[in-house]
């Protein structure tokens, strides 16, 4: 069983982005009435539970509303949910409004510490009826995909246009209770929205309930993620896109520009050349003006060279550093070469 749809941080954060957007559909009866409304919406939150720290978390609603049979029928689920894809909270409420005996169903997820919450209530005329509480241990629902965050991961694998093998997560059935969940590719098909013929991916989504038959859903997407075809294998009911939305597409980093290497005969060149020959006959000058000023340094140069011919030793830049060291700012004044066998301290020790 996967635990997870998405792998690295980074890749869940560059796959989701392009995910958080608004869509809304219309449901159209088997006779090709419009009877009612069906949108989605992704976007980041802050999530702050009672006595935890604030955390950023995608939050998820989903709401079809409409009349079946001129009984209005209304289902709204929010969901937040975190960068891992895990549910830490979700509320779903469904109604029917027959005239004489409204049925409302609220049921509230949420995960506390290591365990997650399941509260089920059912109001009749506006009085509780029922109410059913359980919970579970969390390490025991690895991998566990909610209603809200499967609105998620259906985007995620309609932009990568493919799912992945043996994907098989648990889930809630329509009572929330644990059972698994399985999606499948159906391959790529045309569907007309509005007046156009657009390519979709279409995904299979198939919730294994304890009791009774699975329930499953054909969804198809446009290559962006967004929703132009949902169906749940027999309802009479189908949401269907009226127009082609303004494709969403992620920027690409442009490609590091390579400049090959020119190569330059400075020597041929008649400007380059002449000024490296003026700035020559510049430093030159600097150099014969500077050694005037300072007629000690050459009597310091000549005394260095005169010990070094006498001495000759066999690390001349070490000589040198301990020559000129009595002549360094940083050290304090002390008499020159004061033992011929005293260490030198400009020489490695091991």
């Amino acid at each position: 069983m996967a635990t997870s749809p998405l792998k690295e941080r980074k890749h869940r954060t560059d796959e989701i982005q392009p995910c958080l957007f608004e869509e809304s559909l219309v449901a159209i009866s088997e006779n090709g009435q419009t009877i009612g409304t069906f949108s989605i919406s992704v976007k980041w939150t802050c999530y702050a539970p009672e006595g935890r720290i604030e955390e950023k978390c995608y939050l998820v609603h989903a709401r079809s509303k409409g009349t079946v049979d001129g009984v209005p029928c209304m289902t709204s689920i929010t969901g937040y949910i975190t960068n891992n894809l895990e549910t830490v909270e979700q509320h779903v409420e469904e109604s029917v409004r027959f005239r004489e005996h409204p049925v409302e169903t609220r049921t509230h997820v949420v995960k506390r510490q290591d365990q997650i919450f399941v509260r089920k209530t059912i109001i009749e005329r506006d009085e509780e009826i029922h109410v059913n509480s359980s919970s579970y241990n969390c390490s025991l629902l690895q991998g566990l995909v909610s209603d809200s965050a499967n609105l998620l991961v259906l985007r995620v694998m309609a932009r990568r246009q493919t799912v992945p093998e043996n994907a098989i997560f648990l889930s809630f059935d329509s009572d929330h209770h644990i059972c698994t969940s399985t999606y499948s590719a159906l391959g790529f098909q045309k569907q007309h929205v509005g007046k156009e013929e657009v390519d979709v991916f279409v995904i299979e989504r198939a919730v294994h309930s304890t009791e009774g038959l699975p329930l499953n859903w054909q969804f198809c997407f446009l290559s962006d993620g967004h929703l132009s075809r949902r169906v749940q294998v027999g309802s009479p009911v189908i949401m269907l896109l009226q127009q082609v939305p303004i494709l969403i597409e992620t920027d690409e980093p442009d490609p590091h520009p390579v400049f090959g290497k020119i190569p330059l005969d400075w020597e041929e060149d008649v400007e380059l050349f002449s000024q490296f020959l003026d700035r020559k006959e510049e430093l030159q000058a600097s150099h014969a003006t500077y050694v005037r000023r300072h007629p000690e340094l050459s009597n310091l140069l000549a005394d260095f060279l005169q010990l070094l011919l006498l001495r000759k030793p066999d690390n001349v830049v070490t000589f040198a550093a301990e020559y000129f060291a009595p002549f360094s700012a940083q050290n304090p004044p002390c008499r020159s070469f004061q033992s011929s066998d005293k260490p030198s301290p400009f020489l490695s020790r091991v």
